[in-house]
């Protein structure tokens, strides 16, 4: 053939026209799938030209057509390279058979019938039709290989693998997996469905079971119901499948050695998991569906936000299961159940994420519409935020609501679709098909324990009361309730398909329920596996930190020569570690604070405050968008090494065996990762757990959790919580988004002794108030308004001595010696930056009658301190609050009674006047000039009216 003319080349060969038909189709199966196709043809295909981005079987053919001519005139390439030169049809319609079995993969969801309603509209699906693959009726019965099917054979006739990709891609199970890009877990999915055609057969004593846990789930909301109508519950009604699922979640986790499970869930189903999975005593829940409280303190909350724990036993052992409290805001719990796992996997060394396991249970229209579940899927994989994994499970009542109709629920095919951002695979199935329910629920658990990834159950169901059971659903759903209304109850279902397969008889249905029912009669346990005296070893003791008095003064001091010994250590670098140039500076300045020979900044205080409580055995944990360096370059806690790239953090090489020292820069969320401190803070007591802003007004992006967790958690849920959020604040000119973080709306929140609110002025004042915040057993959020300028301010700076001394002090008298406390006629009350600006403003005009007082805690209000503070001063004419935000901002509307109160019991005459600037819509000055105007304003009314 070498010899012959090219047109005899491309007569003969199997690029021929008569070929071209199977080129196209080969190609089509290349692009669908390259795995599909020969390793030869592979070779040929990947090196074609790019013809479009879009890889589709859309894609035009003719351009490759044309390069398989110049393949053709290369006599090496045509007799060495490509695939033999005799074609059959036969092997023309295997590629097709492998064309359709990727189709199935990739598209078989979308014919699956996962509507227990039957009401779900849906295309239909060309890809999955023989006759869209060149295939016809007359080929079902021609025996074709099954190397890439997972069916337990290796070759069948077509009608058999097409009933077996039915039944395994189209049945009860939709499943999407083919956007993940690793061919293993790809692989895995495939293999674990066909090989069973994701219908494995289940022993009579496992249905039996799955049949007990359903008629828990009906039991106890007909219960309910009759004893408590018109009450809301927001019942699991249509979606009982929940807890046969959530049982063999457990009991499948147990088996792999897990000691912990917790899961966040809103309110659809929580009274139902509560009773009959976490076993809580159904007499303490009629008890508060009568009106009883089992809070001591605070304020308590709903029925169906409450949380719970308890133990229960599994093959593999006892387990620990922790219910997160949830407020009305539906996803936001999912991102601090997240956070709670990491403390707990931390606490175990559990690095891998096999002994504490997450599982958030959704809605189906929050998930699809809140922002918080992106942030949370965006943390999953991150240094800083993975767990190994999160199981998701979709409570889909295909309803919001009152909002049922695609077009306005989202934009995307399914709810789930936000999940495919992290490749996590996705298993739709049918509520009404419980035993469907149990294999995807096994998948699941095998899936994360083999991958540690995320992965989505979606439990397509239905609601049978509506939004709530004083809702009534058909004024918007009259079709969607119609269906309802008629349709059996999945325990119906199931109850009578065993019956009729002589699983059970229809005694046993009726005693199985009679038994649950007089469980509930006698107010008695209904969870057979419940552990009743648990092993305290699996979870947190609080008990240390339980009802204790707030103590302002408390003893933060560490002895001088330990902590000049310190103050060198962390300044030690690995030999041959080059720095950058500022960072070098910056080290070489740590080293003369070390020595005495330089004045301590906020970044050498601030880390020897980290420093010491390392040595007294806390953990330390920080996170921030900028949080290893600062936003404003004054921690380095994180060095970089300017030739590899490899970091070192010199406060997590202290000591063999120290308590962890972690600094991470966190990805550019709020939400989801102030979410995620709350719950790790609330799971360890002993660490401090920081999170920092890159400008305090960023914490506005996670304002539902500073609500609905930070500020009201302990009262509402007696939850204790010691997260530290450091909120950059100060009024620099540098307008209204980076100057305010927002102190008005932290301090409109305080009450009842629930959060610290602080504005440290001073590195000795940060250093003994991040000491203070874990060396009490005292549990409260503190909220710091962190400064900008004070970082590098000439003037705010302190002596090694002050730090080893003393104690965080909430109000700070005048310094100044030269002002004669018997001379002073007005007192100037601040917090913050505004000092600095105070003391040149007195200093340029030369004031000695007006001190300055600093109120460094301004919750809880510090008022016997300030009484003390105030009364020395026995010529007071008059008292001023200065602040830099605008007087509708800051603290003057929410913390001026504090001060007046104390004015009161100083001197009845005595008046608090205000200077700052004048009320405003916007934060702060957008133009440098307005700043300063501004500012020259509020400082004469506050220094100069004096005289």
């Amino acid at each position: 053939m070498q010899n012959g003319t090219m047109e005899e080349l491309w007569s003969t060969s199997h690029l021929s026209g008569g070929n071209q038909t199977y080129l196209d189709e080969m190609y089509e199966a290349y692009l669908a799938d390259p795995n599909s196709v020969p390793e030869q043809w592979r070779a040929v295909f990947d090196k074609l030209p790019n013809i479009n981005d879009q890889v589709t079987t859309d894609t035009p053919h003719a351009p490759v057509r044309d390069h398989f001519l110049l393949l053709a005139k290369s006599p090496k390439v045509a007799s060495d390279t490509l695939a033999p030169s005799i074609v059959s049809e036969h092997e023309r319609k295997q590629v097709r058979v492998h064309q359709l079995v990727t189709a199935y993969r990739f598209r078989g969801h979308q014919k699956a019938q996962l509507d227990p309603l039957g009401l779900t509209e849906r295309d239909p699906v060309p890809d999955l039709d023989m006759n869209y693959h060149g295939l016809t009726q007359a080929d079902e019965d021609t025996v074709f290989q099954c190397g890439n099917i997972y069916i337990g054979k290796n070759e069948a006739p077509l009608k058999e693998i097409v009933a077996a990709l039915e039944q395994t891609y189209c049945s009860s199970i939709g499943a999407e997996f083919t956007h993940i890009v690793n061919t293993a877990e790809r692989r895995w999915v495939e293999q674990r469905m066909e090989s069973v055609r994701s219908r494995p057969d289940y022993s009579d004593e496992a249905r039996q079971h799955i049949l007990e846990r359903l008629t828990a789930a009906e039991g106890l909301e007909k219960f309910l119901g009759s004893k408590y109508p018109g009450t809301k519950r927001f019942g699991l009604e249509g979606g009982e499948s929940l807890i046969p699922l959530m049982n063999e979640l457990i009991q499948r986790s147990g088996s792999y050695g897990a000691k912990e499970l917790v899961i966040g869930m809103a309110h659809r189903g929580r009274l139902n998991m509560l009773v009959n999975i976490l076993g809580k005593n159904p007499a303490d829940l009629f008890e508060e569906f009568e009106g009883k409280s089992f809070l001591d303190q605070g304020s308590g909350d709903v029925k169906y936000h409450q949380g719970f724990s308890s133990n229960v036993m599994t093959s593999g052992g006892e387990v620990h299961l922790a219910l997160a409290f949830n407020p009305s805001h539906l996803e936001i719990a999912a991102p601090v159940v997240v956070g709670s796992v990491r403390a707990r996997q931390d606490r175990r060394g559990d690095h891998e994420g096999n002994q504490v396991v997450p599982v958030n249970i959704h809605g189906d229209a929050a998930f699809a519409g809140q922002g918080v579940v992106m942030e949370t899927f965006q943390a999953s994989q991150t240094r800083a935020f993975t767990t190994g994994g999160t199981i998701h499970i979709i409570i889909n009542n295909q309803v919001g609501f009152t909002t049922s109709k695609r077009i306005d629920a989202r934009s995307t095919e399914y709810c789930t679709d936000i999940a495919k951002m992290v490749q996590a695979p996705i298993f739709h199935v049918n509520g009404d098909d419980p035993e469907a329910v149990i294999f995807v629920t096994q998948l699941a658990v095998d899936y994360r324990q083999q991958f540690k990834r995320d992965v989505v159950i979606d439990l397509v169901c239905y609601r049978r009361r509506g939004h709530n059971e004083a809702d009534e659903p058909a004024m918007t759903q009259p079709l969607m309730y119609q269906a309802i209304r008629s349709r059996k109850s999945t325990l119906e279902l199931y109850a009578n398909q065993l019956v009729e397969q002589k699983v059970v008889s229809q005694d046993t249905v009726k005693s199985m329920a009679d038994e649950y029912r007089d469980l509930l009669d006698k107010g008695e346990h209904v969870v057979k596996s419940l552990v009743k005296e648990p092993n305290k070893s699996l979870f947190v003791d609080w008990t240390p930190y339980l009802n204790q008095p707030v103590v302002d003064e408390y003893d933060t001091s560490w002895p001088l020569k330990e902590l000049q010994a310190l103050a060198d250590e962390i300044n030690q670098m690995p030999e041959g570690f080059p720095l950058q140039r500022q960072v070098g500076k910056v080290i070489t300045d740590r080293e003369k604070m070390a020595k005495g020979a330089l004045a301590l900044n906020w970044g050498m205080a601030e880390l020897l405050a980290y420093a010491t409580l390392i040595k007294e055995g806390h953990p330390i944990r920080m996170t921030g968008q900028d949080s290893g360096r600062g936003t404003f370059g004054h921690r380095h806690a994180v060095l970089h090494n300017q030739k590899d790239g490899s970091t070192y953090t010199p406060l997590a090489h202290l000591e063999e065996n120290q308590p962890t020292f972690e600094v991470y820069d966190s990805f550019l969320s709020e939400e989801a990762v102030v979410a995620f401190e709350y719950g790790y803070s609330t799971t360890t007591p002993n660490a401090l757990v920081i999170w920092e802003a890159q400008f305090g007004d960023f914490a506005n992006g996670a304002q539902v959790v500073i609500d609905q967790f930070i500020t009201s958690g302990e009262h509402k849920w007696g939850r204790l919580c010691g997260l530290v959020m450091l909120l950059p604040h100060g009024y620099e000119g540098q307008g209204p988004e980076h100057s305010s973080a927002r102190l008005e709306r932290f301090l409109q929140l305080c009450a009842e002794q629930n959060i610290q609110v602080c504005m440290p002025t001073t590195p000795a004042q940060v250093y003994h108030m991040l000491r203070r915040q874990v060396r009490r057993n005292l549990r409260k959020p503190l909220v710091v308004m962190s400064p900008k300028s004070l970082l590098r301010h000439k003037d705010a700076t302190s002596s090694l001595e002050e730090l080893a001394s003393g104690s965080f002090q909430t109000v700070i008298d005048e310094t100044n010696s030269d002002i004669d406390p018997k001379q002073v006629e007005r007192v100037v009350l601040c917090s913050g930056k505004v000092y600095y600006d105070l003391i040149e403003k007195r200093q340029s005009e030369e004031v000695k009658n007006v001190a300055i007082v600093r109120i460094e805690q301004l919750y809880p209000f510090p008022e016997e301190r300030l009484y003390e503070t105030l009364k020395g001063y026995t010529k007071l004419k008059d008292v001023v609050w200065c602040q830099e935000e605008p007087m509708n901002q800051g603290a003057w509307y929410s913390s001026q009674h504090h001060m007046r109160k104390v004015l009161q019991r100083v001197n009845s005459d005595l008046y608090l006047t205000y200077a700052g600037r004048d009320a405003s819509a916007s934060p702060a000055a957008g133009y440098m000039s307005l700043h300063l105007e501004q500012l020259e304003k509020f400082l004469n009314e506050a220094i100069l009216l004096a005289q």
